[in-house]
Parts: C-alpha cells; structure tokens; sequence
C-alpha cells in the first residue's frame, strides 16, 4: 500500500475498524474512505454496488460485522449467519468487480471445531463439528474464507484472510447481554463496585436508568450487587486475549508487506486453509481472568461460578507459527491491556456524565 492509496475501512467504528483506523493513521495513510451503517448497509447489494463504483478503493478491510457472545449467538442464530453472509458476499465480490488491488478479511477463531486439538492449526479447519451456540456464525465466517480463496483462485484476485483470537480493548462493546466475556466481567465487576461504594449516582449513570433501585433490579438479571459477581459457567475453560490494538497493527503489516501467495506452500497440491491465525499463542482460564479483573478494579466482594451455565469450548488456543513466520508477533500483555481498557471505560462514562 502506498500512503495516498484509497483504502476504504468496513465496519470502522467497532472495536476491530476503530482499531485499524487509527493505526492506518498512525502510519501516515490519510486517505481513508469510512461509511457508518446509516450512511451505508453493508447487506443491501444495490448500495454496496453503488458505493464501489463510486469510490472505486485500492485497498479493503474487511472488518464489519454482527458479532456478540455466547448469549447473543445462541438466541440471534438467523441475525448472524443472515447478516455476516450478507456483508462479506456484497463486499468481496464488489472488491472483485472493481479492481480492488488487496483486501483483508477478519474472521474468527470460532470457525475451528469444538473438539480441536490444541493449540489450533490453520489446518484443522473443517475437521470436525463446530460448537453448536455459535455455530451460524462459524459458518458464516468459514465461508468468507472459502470466498477469498476460491476468488483468488479463480480470478486471480488478492484476498487474505486473517482470523483473530478474542479480542478487547478501546470501542469494545460492553453490553451486559450480548458483549464477549472480557468487557462483560469488567463493566459487571466495576458496578459491583460502585455498589458497594454506595456510589449510587454513577451506576444510574452507567446504566442510563431512572433510579438506584431500577438499576439494582436490572442487574440483579445478571447476578451483579454489591457483594458479589455471578460468572456463567465453572470458570476453568481458558481463553486466548488479544489487545485491539496489537491486532490491527498484525492486519496493516500483512497489507503492507504480504501477499496471497505467501498463506500456503507451493509444494501443495490443493490450495486450502490459507488463512492466517491472529493470536498471542497464550491463554487463561476464565476464572484466573476475573481475579485480574476484581484485583484491577479493586472489587472486595466474591465471584460466584454458576455451573448450571455452559461453559463453552473448555480451550481455544490459536497456533501462531504461520503469523510469526510471515514476520509478526504481538506486544501488548494480558494485564497491561485489561488495564487499560478499564482506564478507557472509566474516562469514557465520566465523559458522559459531564455531558
């Protein structure tokens, strides 16, 4: 990419595109095309068409998307699978018709099978079935890799695409029903706090409710007080976190320096599995995960595990011997980005209170 080329950011205000939209910046590109949804539906194929013919890009990133977690995924089934094929169909054959130079598309690690052996090769996709709570998302996301390659493949085109373990940091979505386990147990854990601070005025605040008591209903859905937190689950299953950050910074380095042709061997007689793990290589589980949070927010009440609530993949641990291969590896430690994510969050609500 060169710093004056057309590069146009799908989906660049979510924790993914926000990220990638101030490092693109950050390295000197200035002319950068965004489009919120209102000003562009990414699953309407008339709009899409009209907005590739008009902007005519050299360079895409892919990186809009419905995403959410274990709850959202499991009741919103249809919305997933309908959205994200939209979204990525419109898109890449878009970037097709117009001569889109390179674009990158973000997937995720959910795509591999639930009994993966670990950590989890780029290989092993479609080696076995996927966890079934996020299954239409998975599915959704595979066929975006499949799209990318079979493009390439047929049209000589040049679509990479990347999948990124969990991610969190700035812009990340902390809704306490449909938002991954990291921002959750953070904006759970921080009102639990404040609860117990009796600092009443800022959970009202926090939750955009009427009243204290209003708000302690609410989060009593979610076995959020003052004196404890509730976690779904039995806290052991580990997770892999990478800072937003250290990610977006992964996808412009592989724009800028590498190509379709370097995702596979060229001694193999089919081309498959050409996507690229986007990962730290390490992982915690989901209990030792909350304790960092509860000692960072500095929360003195319990954690309570629910062991009715599924736990999920008990492990999903990205092999990033490919990325590291091609050149990167990522700089951000877990404690270090929880940190500052929750510095983020706190000087974003007192933001809006002052407003």
């Amino acid at each position: 990419m060169k710093k004056e080329s057309k590069i146009y950011i799908a989906g660049h205000r979510g924790l993914v595109g926000s990220a990638l939209l101030e490092n693109l910046k950050s390295k000197g590109y200035q002319n950068i095309v965004t489009k919120t949804h209102k000003e562009l539906d990414l699953t309407n194929q008339k709009d899409v068409e009209e907005f590739f013919s008009k902007e005519k890009p050299d360079y895409v990133f892919l990186a809009a998307a419905k995403v959410g977690g274990i709850i959202a995924n499991n009741v919103y089934r249809a919305d997933f699978i309908y959205e994200n094929l939209m979204i990525q169909n419109n898109v890449i054959h878009q970037s097709y018709l117009n001569n889109v130079k390179k674009l990158l598309f973000l997937g995720s690690t959910c795509i591999y099978p639930k009994n993966c052996p670990q950590p989890m090769k780029e290989g092993y996709l479609l080696t076995d079935e996927l966890e079934y709570t996020n299954e239409p998302y998975a599915i959704a996301k595979i066929a975006g890799i499949k799209m990318c390659e079979s493009y390439n493949l047929q049209y000589d085109t040049n679509y990479i695409s990347v999948m990124p373990t969990n991610l969190y940091g700035p812009n990340d979505n902390f809704d306490l029903e449909k938002s991954h386990v990291l921002p959750a147990l953070i904006r759970k854990i921080h009102l639990a706090k404040l609860l117990s601070e009796n600092k009443f005025d800022e959970v009202v605040s926090d939750l955009g409710v009427s009243n204290i008591d209003e708000a302690k209903d609410y989060l009593s859905k979610f076995g959020v007080n003052e004196n404890s937190v509730e976690i779904w689950g039995t806290g052991k299953p580990k997770r892999e976190f990478l800072w937003s950050k250290d990610m977006a910074d992964a996808c412009v380095f592989i724009m800028e320096n590498r190509n379709f042709e370097d995702t596979f061997s060229k001694d193999d007689s089919e081309i498959r599995n050409t996507h690229i793990n986007i990962g730290t290589g390490e992982d915690v589980s989901i209990s030792e995960l909350a304790m960092i949070i509860k000692s960072i927010i500095g929360f003195n009440g319990e954690l309570v595990f629910n062991a009715e609530k599924p736990d999920g993949t008990l492990r999903k641990l990205t092999d990033v011997s490919k990325l590291n291969d091609l050149g990167w590896r990522h700089k951000m430690n877990l404690e270090n980005g929880i940190k500052e994510m929750y510095d983020w969050y706190t000087k974003k609500q007192e933001s809006t209170n002052c407003n």
